[in-house]
């Protein structure tokens, strides 16, 4: 799998990071899950796991030639807008060796894939259920 760097949210010890690959897809570098409440809303099907990320990291995607990089619908993958302005993505988890050696990953971070299209979809104008969803953060 061939990885082209996107973009990267850092301050001292967290690097979220956006990367596009060669198969349509977007690999998401985030914070492992630990925290209870979030996982008890959650249904990851075996072979996929969930990263929190800065919202502000999909402002990357325009460096993947699209218009905007301003998430405007809360659905599959990105499945909880927390309190503390973060989402929570969901995909298969990253095990492929050749692109993990591309990423600097730290023990707190793991990596999941999404379809491209799924991603692209939610930066379209909400409809009545994404505004509901979007209204009611996780807690």
């Amino acid at each position: 799998m061939k990885l082209r760097f996107l973009g990267k949210n850092s301050t001292v010890g967290d690097c979220p990071t956006l990367y596009a690959t060669d198969r349509d897809t977007y690999l998401v570098q985030g914070w492992k899950i630990f925290a209870n409440d979030l996982l008890m809303q959650l249904e990851i099907p075996e072979g996929e796991t969930a990263v929190e990320v800065p919202t502000e990291l999909f402002e990357y995607l325009t460096k993947d030639d699209l218009a905007a990089g301003e998430i405007r619908r809360v659905e599959d993958p990105i499945m909880i807008l927390t309190p503390n302005g973060t989402f929570v993505v969901q995909g298969r988890e990253v095990t492929d060796p050749e692109a993990l050696a591309q990423m600097e990953i730290p023990d707190y971070e793991t990596v999941v894939e999404v379809p491209k299209a799924a991603i692209t979809a939610l930066l379209e104008e909400p409809r009545g259920a994404d505004l509901q969803r979007r209204a009611q953060p996780a807690l």
